[in-house]
């Protein structure tokens, strides 16, 4: 099955969107000739932070996702000092972007590691929506990250993937802060090309994962 018919079959599920209403509609994929950023459109990246339960809702699900591979190798006796995740890419558009987010993240964190299979956790894909770019799950190891067109001609391409990505790493929105703050988002403005993680996010991040080298993770907390 095409990552775009998986998306097609997620929109009829109660999906937990992060930074975004509930999915309520197969995005088009066709790239337009052209596009023009509307502030409909990027007041979905800049908008208000969402709740909390919906990060963890795709955090859960990626966890759960690659905790059951990483007992496989267990099982075969193979140790490993990090959790893997793996994504898939139906996202040509931003290929570069993605690949260069997953550097950001692997060079940033020591817990867990992104990597590009066929076995994977979730997608990236891409497309138009009037709602911007978001991070998508419908809670049971089915998950993706969307990539707006529109938006990404008004905001830094990799500062978006990287961004989104935070969010399938379990961190949050936090439209309020600085431009060193990746999860800041699009509320430090268009200008704001930074793709990378400060060392609070980073710390966060090896954190949650440590729990996926556990029998038993903590309960989630995001600090107010």
């Amino acid at each position: 099955m095409s990552h775009r018919r998986i998306l097609s079959s997620l929109a009829g599920l109660a999906a937990a969107v992060l930074a975004v209403p509930a999915l309520a509609a197969s995005p088009s994929t066709a790239a337009p000739a052209t596009t023009v950023s509307t502030a409909a459109s990027r007041a979905a990246y800049v908008g208000s932070p969402q709740d909390e339960a919906a990060t963890k809702a795709f955090y859960d699900a990626v966890m759960k996702s690659a905790r059951a591979k990483l007992a496989k190798q267990a099982a075969k006796g193979q140790k490993v000092s990090a959790v893997t995740v793996t994504y898939a890419v139906d996202a040509p558009t931003f290929a570069s972007q993605i690949a260069s987010s997953a550097q950001i993240w692997n060079s940033s964190v020591s817990n867990v590691k992104l990597a590009e299979g066929s076995n994977y956790d979730f997608y990236y894909t891409e497309g138009n929506d009037s709602r911007g770019s978001y991070a998508s799950t419908d809670g049971h190891g089915s998950g993706y990250v969307f990539i707006d067109y529109t938006q990404a001609q008004q905001y830094d391409k990799t500062r978006i993937v990287a961004h989104e990505t935070g969010h399938v790493l379990g961190l949050p929105d936090h439209y309020s802060g600085p431009c060193s703050e990746l999860m800041s988002g699009g509320g430090p403005g268009p200008s704001c090309t930074n793709p990378y993680p400060d060392s609070t996010e980073r710390s966060k991040v090896n954190q949650l994962w440590a729990n996926g080298l556990t029998t038993t993770a903590t309960p989630f907390h995001i600090s107010k």
